[in-house]
């Protein structure tokens, strides 16, 4: 839900919510409940931005939450994982973990969610935020935003119904910005952003389904593209990756004008058998992610070690990438993979596959299975904060995730991690340390280690 306001019915609102549904560009009139109150169900969340509750936000069983941008009354409520990037009036993190808030004063490097508005004359356009530097607070409280109002006919309006590859391609050659109506597309072949500035903007969990084992989508090495509002969905035949960012590492900076993904999401199985290599290979520099939820299915169709088969979430080769809010669950192998330096993440949660049928099937190396979070060794600067990481083995409660994260040497001692958790959900399965043979076993219950 975005760009509304509430007055929520008894003068509290609820967003019980898991991944994947975020609450962005919102004005509460009143408070604001992130869990299902007055039951024993817990809300595996998400994402909270640019908003203003003018109430109490209370996050209640949530387990891990990300809160940018925003202002409240006052904040209630704590878990395992809860992180704050430029708010106001964000509550104190000074005893992390007790409670277990990771606080950051501002957003070093953002911008906001372009949307769909209408004027008084009932002409639409989409709105695309500027960027933004050291920004705190919701961006749309101060008067008139700064961006680019872009008017609809310079969009291509996508319907799943009548559009394919070819169309798609044809309106991107044309110079037009694409708007896809909600809908799943069928895509025979890979759509290619190569015009700086692009916007992609979907609406309702607009899907793009790439079948054959194409890529979805490619985006050139340029300025400025926006994507939001997007789930990939992979296809029963493997796709090497199915969003890139630039074709290959190395290229030029775009730090005055960077490509932005915005609550862009990615699916491996779950809705029927799928399978790709990557997910999401970021390339280019300068890249911002705003709220990225990549997972291979753990439940529903087409689920299982040999079937939704997907070795690694996100892949970064690319230099100076910001995400905020990151979610990889159940890959094969390294879960984040980040080749690139100066990489940036705030708020991280991610869990092991729950399926290695036994160890000798899941070891990198000699190493007992794959980090969550593998920074390469070749990377000298790297910053994360709130860091969790989760495991399940219930195909096999004997397996054991070796370390949650791995990183050089040089990534020790507080260089680049700060705020870890690891948790073995009902004690199913272990992971033995929390970083580089750090940090205690989940044997011992839920595990904080800070940096």
């Amino acid at each position: 839900a975005e760009n509304m306001a509430v007055v929520p019915a008894g003068g509290t609102d609820k967003w019980a919510v898991s991944q994947a549904c975020p609450l962005r560009r919102m004005h509460i009139e009143g408070g604001l409940v992130l869990c299902d109150t007055g039951s024993t169900n817990w809300s595996s969340g998400g994402f909270l931005g640019d908003s203003l509750i003018d109430g109490q936000t209370n996050s209640g069983t949530q387990q891990q939450w990300l809160s940018r941008g925003c202002q409240w009354g006052s904040w209630a409520g704590s878990n395992w994982n809860l992180v704050f990037v430029g708010d106001n009036n964000a509550p104190s993190g000074a005893s992390w973990p007790n409670p277990p808030y990771t606080v950051v004063n501002q957003a070093p490097l953002s911008r906001e969610k372009p949307f769909l508005q209408i004027d008084s004359c009932g002409n639409y356009s989409v709105f695309v935020p500027a960027l933004a530097s050291n920004a705190q607070g919701p961006s749309w409280t101060g008067g008139a935003q700064a961006g680019q109002s872009i008017p609809l006919s310079q969009f291509y309006i996508a319907q799943s119904s009548v559009d394919t590859a070819a169309t798609l391609n044809a309106a991107l050659a044309q110079g037009k910005d694409l708007l896809f109506t909600p809908g799943v597309y069928v895509l025979n072949a890979t759509l290619q952003v190569t015009r700086a500035d692009t916007v992609v903007l979907g609406l309702g969990l607009a899907t793009l389904a790439p079948q054959g084992g194409v890529a979805a989508m490619n985006v050139a090495d340029v300025d400025g593209v926006k994507l939001a509002g997007l789930l990939f969905d992979a296809g029963s035949v493997s796709s090497p990756v199915l969003l890139q960012l630039g074709p290959a590492a190395g290229g030029p900076r775009h730090a005055t004008d960077p490509c932005s993904l915005s609550d862009v999401f990615f699916s491996v199985g779950g809705a029927a058998v799928g399978k790709a290599a990557v997910c999401l290979q970021i390339n280019s520099n300068d890249v911002i992610g705003d709220d990225l939820w990549i997972w291979r299915a753990d439940h529903g169709s087409g689920v299982g070690w040999t079937s939704n088969t997907a070795a690694n979430g996100l892949v970064v080769n690319g230099d100076y990438v910001t995400i905020y809010g990151l979610a990889v669950e159940h890959f094969q192998q390294y879960q984040t993979l980040w080749n690139g330096n100066g990489g940036r993440v705030y708020f991280y949660q991610s869990e092991a596959p729950y399926d290695p049928p036994d160890q000798a099937s899941w070891m990198a190396g000699t190493e007992d299975g794959y980090a969550s979070y593998k920074v390469a060794d070749s990377v000298t600067t790297h910053q994360a904060y709130g860091v969790g990481v989760y495991c399940y083995f219930n195909a096999n409660p004997a397996v054991v995730l070796g370390n949650a994260i791995e990183v050089p040497g040089a990534g020790l001692n507080g260089a680049m991690f700060h705020n870890m958790t690891t948790v073995s959900l009902g004690g199913v399965g272990t992971i033995a340390s929390v970083i580089d043979g750090w940090g205690a076993s989940t044997a011992t219950g839920v595990v904080h280690l800070a940096q």
